[in-house]
């Protein structure tokens, strides 16, 4: 889900770029940059939840090895 995150918080950011260069309306602006910000909580929920389910698997999968890479 991770990449789903970014790609939606990417594109809220290419929204708000293309809003500010061509003056477009406030609100749609202000709706990009929340977009944005509440997309950083989200990223950083998944981020977690990832970390937690490698342990997880770890100790339930003997073969499962956790790195600190990714």
């Amino acid at each position: 889900m991770v990449p789903f995150a970014v790609g939606g918080m990417a594109a809220f950011a290419v929204a708000a770029v293309v809003l500010l260069l061509v003056h477009g309306p406030s609100g749609w602006l202000r709706t990009a940059v929340a977009g944005l910000l509440v997309g950083i909580p989200g990223l950083i929920t998944m981020l977690r939840h990832d970390a937690h389910r490698r342990r997880r698997r770890a100790l339930t999968h003997p073969d499962y090895k956790v790195t600190d890479a990714g």
